[in-house]
């Protein structure tokens, strides 16, 4: 774990944002193909982590104070943001459309960054003018967090699990 000080669940997951931001930057100038599928892997870790502390943590303690919309919003982005990765993930870094899907994740995860960072009507706006306590959640995420860190660094986290798309399937 960076040795930055959070002082709640929020300023964590937007530091998370500018990592996964950064990697995509460092994809983008990456030269060789090597370098780019080392990338990649960094960056569908951090958001399969990331995602992991939002969708057991984060969204099920903030989904009363938010729009359901919203909420259902960033469950689907989530799934969409997981095939990608998982795809990613299998490829190995091969194959003609390896290049393409990184940088369609990077526009999906862009879109959810703004729809959670925005000001006033965001995700993370909407959580904060509530009375959920985001400051008591920042020692449990941190905690997961360095539980996945350390599974993913011992053998590597398990494909990302879709939690919306197939949930209406019957």
């Amino acid at each position: 774990m960076a040795t930055r000080e959070f002082t709640d669940a929020i300023m964590l997951l937007k530091n998370d944002h500018r990592e996964v931001e950064d990697l995509f930057t460092k994809f983008e100038k990456a030269g060789d193909s090597g370098r780019k599928w080392q990338i990649a892997q960094q960056i569908c870790n951090e958001l399969k982590i990331h995602s992991l502390l939002e969708e057991e943590i984060f969204y099920p303690a903030t989904k009363d104070v938010v729009e359901e919309d919203l909420y259902k919003e960033a469950h689907v982005e989530h799934d969409g943001a997981s095939v990608l990765i998982n795809d990613i993930m299998e490829s190995g870094g091969e194959g003609e459309f390896f290049e393409a899907k990184v940088k369609v994740l990077q526009e999906q995860i862009e879109h959810h960054v703004k729809e959670e960072e925005q000001p006033k009507e965001g995700y993370f706006a909407q959580v904060r003018d509530s009375d959920v306590d985001v400051v008591s959640m920042l020692d449990q995420m941190i905690a997961r967090k360095e539980e996945l860190k350390a599974q993913a660094e011992a053998g590597g986290l398990p494909p990302a699990e879709l939690t919306a798309v197939d949930a209406d399937a019957s």
